[in-house]
């Protein structure tokens, strides 16, 4: 057997380097090397032997370059056919893996400690009663694992087999005993094998697992789901190279202290990134929420200031948001920013905007933004319902209810044209809103279109001001 060499390899982005290195030259991050072990030999026998395989066809004149098993195909010789994809019996995950779980991949769920990634893996598998499905966990006692699935479906399925166990190897045996129809590890920094002398977590266990997974996947054409950590800031804890292996990344999102929680496509090889799925966190497990603006509207906001209404769009899907701001005096002299489940800069931006360009006054104020249900957006469209609740707050004058904003504010205070204006349109008018305010440029994509609410363009963050406040 050859002898080992060591590497390192950063835990943030998958740089090697020979030597350790205390700034990576690829990420910038500091102390991320980590060493692992390689197999030396490995990589330079299968270069000698490709090379004496290349150099045999050129001598032999082959003309039929690509026989055998393990030779190249041509892409149009490839045959096509569709794969049926597990339906997941969740309508928002199958939406965010696009259609279902296609056979042979391999998943990464990410999330923090306590959203409920576990709890959305096992109420998920126990609807499946036709799947024998092995749940590996590293984790939980299966006392445990009985004692939850009896909570979030007040039953148990036949189908579902648990395994407590962090080796590998032994995860391997019950697979070659049991046959399963899907694998889920609960979780891969748990996870550990014998031909790696180092830590459960480390980078060089989670790399060499994940690949035998992957390896055990495409081979035999079972679905792998990989349950993740995050670590503290907010990525997928482990090499880089783990996101890279996986055929899917999806990360729950969301506030603990809140109910909503958001399952977002981060890669997706067989689907689009662009969906999102919404879930409400009950006693009893998670539940799918198929029309979201409605839960996350107040039903009484006549007469409230400080309360705006935004048209965004999340991935694919439009929604309602509510957002709220509370303008106030500083107390203490330097006033505060405070922005919850939006981007704290962008709202500097926006403040900024508001007082040079409307001649708002703010510098002696104190201003709070809450994005209401407690989850975090990133649409741009948002801009124009931030600065009409300031407005509103400060002035102490409610933004007519009947009233549905969106619009991207730019530098100089004109109202950017949003994308998918239509379906957030759509979505308001679905709800019952009478008026929906839009950015000017965005009247041409809708040229021949009619709707029952009523369009005002504008252009200027003045000119929806005055609109909406005189």
């Amino acid at each position: 057997m050859a002898k080992d060499k060591i590497a390192y390899v950063c835990d943030n982005c998958g740089q090697e380097s020979a030597k350790w290195i205390g700034k990576c030259p690829s990420c910038g991050q500091w102390n991320t090397f980590k060493e692992i072990r390689i197999a030396g030999e490995v990589g330079q026998q299968s270069a000698r032997l490709a090379a004496r395989e290349l150099t045999a066809v050129r001598r032999s004149g082959s003309a039929n370059k690509g026989e055998g098993g393990a030779g190249a195909v041509r892409l149009h010789d490839i045959p096509t056919h569709e794969s049926p994809r597990m339906d997941m019996y969740d309508a928002e995950l199958n939406r965010v893996l696009g259609g279902g779980l296609v056979p042979g991949s391999i998943v990464l769920l990410g999330g923090d400690p306590g959203i409920g990634k576990s709890t959305l893996t096992l109420q998920t598998i126990m609807r499946m009663p036709e799947r024998d499905v092995l749940y590996v966990s590293g984790e939980e006692s299966a006392h445990q694992i009985r004692m939850r699935a009896e909570r979030i479906e007040g039953g148990v399925n036949d189908a579902v087999s648990v395994l407590c166990e962090t080796s590998i190897e032994k995860v391997f045996d019950q697979i070659r005993m049991s046959a399963p129809d899907l694998v889920v590890i609960d979780s891969i920094q748990t996870m550990e094998t014998e031909t790696v002398d180092s830590a459960p977590g480390s980078v060089t266990q989670i790399r060499e697992c994940a690949s035998a997974l992957l390896r055990f996947a495409k081979a035999s054409g079972v679905p792998v789901i990989l349950i993740g950590h995050i670590n503290k800031e907010g990525t997928i804890a482990g090499p880089k190279i783990l996101e890279h292996i996986v055929d899917a990344v999806i990360q729950f999102e969301g506030d603990r202290q809140g109910i909503y929680r958001i399952l977002r496509s981060i890669k997706n090889r067989f689907g689009s990134t662009s969906e999102l799925g919404i879930y409400e966190m009950l006693q009893n497990g998670l539940r799918p929420v198929s029309n979201p603006s409605e839960l996350l509207l107040s039903e009484d906001r006549e007469g409230m200031s400080g309360i705006a209404i935004s048209a965004a769009v999340e991935g694919m899907r439009p929604l309602l948001i509510e957002t709220q701001a509370l303008v106030s005096t500083a107390a203490y002299g330097t006033p505060q920013r405070s922005a919850t489940g939006f981007d704290q800069r962008r709202l500097n931006m926006l403040l900024a905007v508001l007082e040079k360009k409307v001649g708002f006054k703010l510098i002696q104020k104190d201003v709070f933004i809450n994005i209401a249900g407690g989850i975090k957006v990133t649409d741009m469209a948002m801009d124009l319902s931030i600065l009409a609740a300031v407005f509103s707050s400060n002035v102490d004058m409610p933004v007519d209810a009947r009233f549905c904003l969106c619009g991207e504010v730019g530098l100089s205070g004109e109202v950017r044209p949003v994308s998918r204006i239509e379906q957030r349109i759509t979505e308001a008018e679905k709800l019952g809103f009478t008026d929906i305010v839009i950015p000017r440029r965005s009247m041409a994509a809708l040229k021949g279109k009619s709707f029952a609410i009523e369009i005002h363009p504008v252009g200027k963050v003045e000119e929806a001001l005055r609109m909406l406040f005189g």
